[in-house]
C-alpha cells in the first residue's frame, strides 16, 4: 500500500498535535477506497508540504484568469481537463527541465491502478416521508413513491445538485434541487391523482 503525504486542511486532518493525528472520517473512507495510507505533514514545516500551495497559486493566476464563468461543476471539470491538456501539462518545470506530461510518462508505471468505481462524493442524509409522500430538502419538498409514506429514506445530493432518494439501498426517485420559490417538485402523478380523488370524495 502506498503512503500519501497530505497537508493539514480540515478536509483531511481534524487535529495534528505533535504527531498525534486525527483524520477526517470522510477522508479515511476516500483513502480506503483508493487503497492508500495517509500521512499528515508536520505543522509549520513548509518543506514537508511539497509544492501544493504553489500549484494552488498557479491555478488561481492562470486557469481562473482564462475561465471566469461556469454553468455547473461538470462544466468546471470539462474546462479544467481542457486547460490541463492544453496548458498545464505543456509547461516546462524548471527543476526537471521537463513538462508534467513527460514526467507523468516516466512515473506512470509506479502508480497504482484506479478502482473500477469512483469514490462517491455525494452528501448523505436521512429523511422521513410525510403522509402526502414528500420529503423536505433545503426548504423545498420532493415527491417519493406513495408506498413509502411514513418510512425513512436515505438521500444523496451530488455536486451538480442531483437529488437521489433510496429505500433499502434501492433508488426510488430522483429530482433536480430547486429553490423553495420554485414550488414542490413532483415526479409521481399517481400520488397527485390519489390525493385529488380523496379530496373529491370528501
Amino acid at each position: 500500500m502506498k503512503t500519501v503525504l497530505v497537508d493539514n486542511q480540515k478536509a483531511a486532518v481534524l487535529k495534528n498535535n505533535n504527531g498525534k493525528v486525527v483524520f477526517n472520517s470522510g477522508f479515511l473512507l476516500l483513502a480506503d477506497h483508493y487503497n492508500f495510507l495517509p500521512r499528515a505533514c508536520r505543522p509549520r514545516r513548509a518543506r514537508t508540504k511539497g509544492k501544493v500551495e504553489r500549484m494552488v497559486k498557479y491555478l488561481k493566476e492562470n486557469f481562473f484568469v482564462r475561465y471566469r464563468r461556469f454553468d455547473s461543476f461538470t462544466h468546471v471539470n470539462q474546462q479544467l481537463e481542457q486547460w490541463i491538456a492544453d496548458v498545464a501539462d505543456k509547461r516546462e518545470l524548471r527543476q526537471f527541465k521537463e513538462t508534467p506530461e513527460q514526467r507523468f510518462a516516466l512515473e506512470q508505471e509506479h502508480l497504482q491502478p484506479l478502482p473500477d468505481t469512483d469514490f462517491d462524493t455525494s452528501y448523505f442524509d436521512i429523511r422521513h416521508v410525510s403522509w402526502d409522500s414528500y420529503i423536505e430538502v433545503g426548504g423545498n419538498r420532493y415527491s417519493v413513491p406513495e408506498a413509502l409514506c411514513g418510512q425513512p429514506v436515505s438521500i444523496r445530493i451530488s455536486l451538480d445538485d442531483e437529488l437521489r432518494i433510496y429505500s433499502n439501498e434501492k433508488l426510488v426517485a430522483s429530482h433536480r434541487l430547486c429553490s423553495a420559490s420554485s414550488g414542490w417538485q413532483t415526479a409521481h402523478s399517481d400520488v397527485i391523482d390519489h390525493l385529488f380523488a380523496w379530496n373529491i370524495d370528501q
